[in-house]
């Protein structure tokens, strides 16, 4: 089986797009694996970079009590 990513030949994945982004991790925020994801090992890793350079941009939240109720 193929990654998405590489179906669509996306390289590039943009870290401000957090509804994108929210579709890769769990329910409490935690990343999810590249099983779930269905990616390859490249594209989970950028993937991984792009969620934690949201959180620590503060776009994201890093745990499930963060989010605004």
């Amino acid at each position: 089986m193929e990654c998405k990513f590489c179906q669509d030949n996306i390289n590039r994945v943009d870290y401000k797009n957090t509804q994108f982004l929210r579709k890769y991790v769990t329910s409490q925020f935690k990343i999810a694996t590249s099983r779930r994801n269905q990616l390859c090992n490249k594209h989970q890793r950028k993937i991984a970079e792009a969620v934690k350079l949201a959180r620590f941009m503060a776009i994201m939240p890093y745990t499930r009590n963060q989010t605004v109720k």
